[in-house]
């Protein structure tokens, strides 16, 4: 069984149509050990083909899906791509890199201010390069992960996969599904009418930050739906994702920790249909965005929950990204060793984040057939981590290093208040109903709170 027709029997239950979906081009697009181009490639698949299931319930034929893997692999590494009017955007903070320590290497995370305090704070120095490089070669990598995550910040020693597997969160993650999906209370089936567009009329609130989340949400709106970014006016943010990812979505600001900007999202939330959030677990139900209040306030509605290293184990709160799980489960270790180098060598894109976030699309959509048919609320559960191993059980394939892909026909300019922004199009085709997004990226905050 072929590793998409396996993803899409075991989230759709249903059986899967060769005849339906047809996959061009070679793995070989992108260098390194990992089926990251695969990966891909299955991702944008399954989620496109939900799209078409979705569509033609909905009244009308979609055609034959078509994937082209290097469209795919370069969607999986957008940001790359992006421009403001010619010119790319820094992506990473003063701080944020590899570090040697005394016994190995570590991956400090430090786009967000208060990240790059806690390091100088756990470090006991200066927020500098230079100072933190010396204060982290004096020590054990494991020791500097556990006191900057203690001090609140972001960071991961670089382990090997059998390394990995042996740790207690490896071992948690072996018994948790790809995604996870749970009925969590009755609600009536809410069937979608007859409409042009797999996802129109479809409300989703999207309370994510960085990668994973936001593609996630991109996707959704790339198929039609009503997508509101919910953030907060004093949360930092990393321009160039913002810009990448806020593609056919509006932007408000809330504060939740005000009981004005609660009520206007408990008013957005009756509305909704899909509540997308990657906070930490927790913070959103100590604000009363639990997923029992969730499903109180909107019966029907679908709770997604993106995590990094999972959500069972005792990782399960941990903050992380892509960069930083990467170095955890063994990639960044196995890519060194495959390129002969003395350094961590991570995947050629973050295809942990883009991978969960379009499989994270592919499970909302799935879902959103199957409560029309079945009612019910329902909460959705993918991590960074899972995500990792899913890749990892791909197997492997030797790729070398290859010249600048040929991006022909991939990229469009679209005019934005951030200015000209040139993007990767949308991968996936659909002809009964092309994805694409509708406007570009709009300024953090200029929307109003309603649908």
């Amino acid at each position: 069984m072929t590793p998409l027709a396996q993803l899409w029997s075991e989230v759709t239950g249903a059986a899967f149509d060769e005849e339906a979906v047809a996959i061009t081009g070679a793995e070989t697009v992108l260098p390194g050990p990992f089926r990251v181009a695969l990966a891909a490639g299955t991702a944008v698949a399954a989620t496109t083909m939900a799209a078409a299931s979705l569509l033609q319930a909905r009244g009308r034929e979609p055609g034959t899906v078509r994937v082209d893997l290097a469209h795919a692999a370069e969607a999986f590494r957008s940001e790359r791509h992006l421009r403001v009017d010619g010119a790319p955007l820094p992506m990473w903070g003063p701080l944020s890199g590899d570090y040697a320590a005394a016994d190995g290497w570590v991956r400090l995370h430090a786009n967000y201010p208060h990240h790059a305090e806690a390091i100088a704070a756990a470090l006991g120095v200066a927020a500098d390069k230079e100072a933190v490089a010396d204060a982290v070669a004096g020590r054990a990598a494991e020791e500097v992960e556990y006191d900057v995550v203690a001090a609140g910040g972001a960071a991961a020693a670089m382990r090997g996969r059998t390394q990995w597997q042996a740790h207690a969160q490896g071992k948690a993650l072996r018994a948790e599904p790809l995604i996870m999906i749970d009925r969590v209370a009755d609600a009536a089936p809410r069937r979608l009418d007859h409409a042009s567009w797999p996802l129109t009329g479809v409300k989703v609130l999207d309370l994510t930050h960085v990668i994973a989340g936001p593609v996630c949400g991109r996707v959704l709106a790339a198929h039609g739906a009503d997508v509101l970014h919910v953030s907060a006016a004093n949360r930092p943010t990393v321009r160039p994702l913002v810009v990448d990812t806020g593609f056919g979505k509006r932007s408000v600001h809330l504060d939740l920790s005000t009981e004005s900007g609660a009520e206007q999202l408990r008013e957005l939330v009756r509305g909704a249909d899909v509540f997308l959030q990657s906070y930490r677990p927790g913070a959103l139900a100590r604000l009363g965005f639990g997923m029992e209040e969730l499903a109180a306030l909107r019966p029907g509605i679908i709770g997604v929950d993106l995590s990094a290293y999972g959500h069972t184990g005792p990782w399960a709160s941990r903050r992380g990204f892509d960069s930083l799980v990467q170095m955890s489960c063994g990639i960044a270790a196995e890519g060194a060793v495959a390129a002969g180098a003395d350094e961590p060598t991570p995947l050629p894109a973050q295809a942990l984040d883009h991978g969960t976030g379009w499989l994270a699309a592919f499970a909302v959509i799935s879902v959103l057939q199957r409560r029309g048919l079945l009612g019910g609320s329902w909460q959705v559960r993918l991590s960074l981590a899972r995500t990792a191993l899913w890749l990892d059980q791909l197997g492997r394939i030797d790729v070398a290093p290859t010249g600048s892909p040929d991006l022909t026909g991939l990229l469009a300019d679209v005019d934005s208040a951030f200015g000209t922004v040139t993007h990767v199009r949308v991968p996936g085709s659909l002809p009964g109903a092309p994805a694409f997004y509708r406007h570009g990226p709009h300024l953090p905050g200029s929307d109003d709170p309603n649908w």
